[in-house]
């Protein structure tokens, strides 16, 4: 599977903060392909790990996080740039 875009909160739509992320669109090898919050895929890696991917080369895994106060969210394996690859991703 991989993230093709991301929906931020309301107000929210130029933050570079992945805390700030509502959604995930994901597609391939989905049944239904879509936007899926990211405390469910959260938990999908969790029990799937490297089972998604970010769609911007070269296309690092996403890995389950959570906050210090307890938030679940995702975000992509370093690759050596400042800015998570999952926020270069399209939004909506």
């Amino acid at each position: 599977m991989k993230a093709t875009k991301i929906k931020m909160f309301d107000g929210k739509r130029n933050s570079n903060n992945l805390l700030e992320i509502e959604s995930i669109y994901l597609e391939g090898a989905i049944d239904k392909p879509g936007y899926y919050r990211k405390e469910i895929i959260h938990d999908f890696i969790y029990k799937n790990p490297s089972s998604i991917k970010v769609n911007i080369y070269p296309y690092p895994k996403l890995i389950p996080m959570t906050s210090t106060r307890g938030q679940k969210y995702v975000k992509s394996v370093s690759n050596g740039i400042v800015e998570d690859n999952l926020l270069a991703l399209p939004r909506e």
